[in-house]
């Protein structure tokens, strides 16, 4: 007689699991874990405006010249604690940037010079927003988009792009109503000021928000002419200053017959605004706005005093 030992149910089902769970646990890690292909490249500036933007787009860059004047001048968003200072804009620590791994480098037209030798480096990227005959407002968006191909972020442009228009469309309705043209300007020394017009950043934010610019003279591509006070003498205007104002210039307005006889000075109080980067993209473009319709809604009547700070 043959007697037939058949395996118990329990064993083999044993052996099942035993095949099926380093599958199923495979699966999970392949499911949670991100792949190389969803992480950005890895990139560095030495260019500020490109700094802001990748940061905006939610890439942190592996390196930023100069990230103490940054955070002077530009302010937001912050560049984290841990990003390497690749040192001076004009030249910076080649030994750093070989260091870094790099697969590429996005620089600005300004620092076209130095390709050559960051190109023996990483592959070299540039990318412009300020130049003859250029539309600001729609080179910072062209400039936005080619950034997030650099890094594989399209779709985190477009939300940028998205979100910073409603964000000025929804400034300009909480603007007060009658607001004078504005005249925006940034100390050089106490005799000599950066005016801002046609061409730059703020006037394309002042023609989102529909505010009117005082200055009616020529400015170069960058949105500005270096002027002396003088020049400002008899402009009707809100008189709008951006700091920082240079060592012992406060010192110096305040003694200065020429800057308290300026008519925008003698017939209403100056507004000072925090630093915001004039050559800079959508995240200072925002900011801008933001600061800007900020102190126009807390600006005091005239007999309240002559400064106020936001």
């Amino acid at each position: 007689m043959t007697v037939e030992i058949s395996q118990p149910v329990h064993s083999r089902s044993v052996l099942a699991a035993l095949v099926i769970t380093p599958l199923l646990v495979l699966l999970l890690v392949s499911v949670t874990l991100p792949s190389r292909a969803d992480e950005a490249p890895d990139v560095a500036t030495l260019d500020w405006t490109l700094a802001e933007t990748l940061l905006a787009l939610g890439v942190v860059p592996e390196g930023v010249a100069q990230i103490d004047a940054y955070r002077d001048w530009v302010r937001e968003p912050d560049i984290p604690d841990a990003v390497p200072d690749l040192g001076l804009r004009t030249q910076p620590n080649l030994e750093l940037l070989a260091s870094l791994g790099l697969d590429r480098i996005l620089i600005s037209p300004m620092f076209a010079n130095l390709e050559p030798r960051l190109s023996r480096i990483a592959p070299v990227t540039t990318i412009g927003i300020y130049g003859p005959d250029s539309d600001p407002w729609q080179s910072m968006l062209e400039a936005t988009r080619q950034v997030a191909d650099v890094v594989d972020r399209p779709q985190a442009a477009e939300r940028l792009i998205e979100s910073t228009a409603a964000y000025l469309d929804e400034t300009r309705e909480r603007l007060p109503e009658n607001v004078p043209p504005l005249l925006l300007v940034q100390f050089m020394d106490a005799r000599h000021v950066r005016v801002f017009g046609e061409s730059g950043l703020y006037q394309a934010v002042l023609d989102h928000l529909g505010l009117d610019n005082a200055w009616p003279g020529p400015t170069n591509y960058w949105g500005f002419s270096l002027v002396g006070l003088e020049e400002l003498a008899e402009l009707d205007a809100q008189l709008i200053v951006i700091e920082p104002l240079p060592v012992g210039v406060d010192d110096e307005l305040a003694s200065s017959g020429l800057w308290r006889n300026l008519r925008a000075v003698r017939d209403r109080p100056v507004i000072y605004l925090p630093p915001v980067w004039s050559f800079g993209a959508l995240p200072s473009a925002k900011r801008f706005a933001d600061l800007l319709a900020t102190a126009l809604q807390e600006m005091p009547a005239p007999s309240d005093g002559d400064k106020t700070d936001v």
